[in-house]
């Protein structure tokens, strides 16, 4: 059973992270629950894969520096949708 709490909590915090990015690159008012989950859980890969290039230390586990390395990999993806989508117009 615990592993299914862990799933749980990985996909609010998934999705909490994604809002969060959404908020700060001004995505919400396009963005519902489901886009913000699939956002902070891609985001939560490009934040370790950014902090690892810096020499940061890998996001392992669910504490304040996972969740603050999915936020940034959040906005980091949204900025580029948001970049993509300008060049298309």
């Amino acid at each position: 059973m615990p592993e299914i709490s862990n799933f749980l909590v990985w996909l609010v915090l998934g999705g909490v992270s994604g809002w969060i990015g959404s908020k700060i690159t001004g995505n919400d008012d396009r963005m519902g629950i489901g886009w913000n989950l699939i956002v902070g859980i891609v985001g939560a890969f490009i934040g370790g894969w950014v902090a690892g290039i810096f020499g940061l230390g890998p996001a392992t586990g669910l504490n304040l520096w996972s969740f603050l390395i999915s936020i940034v990999g959040s906005v980091i993806l949204l900025l580029l949708v948001n970049l993509f989508r300008s060049k298309l117009k």
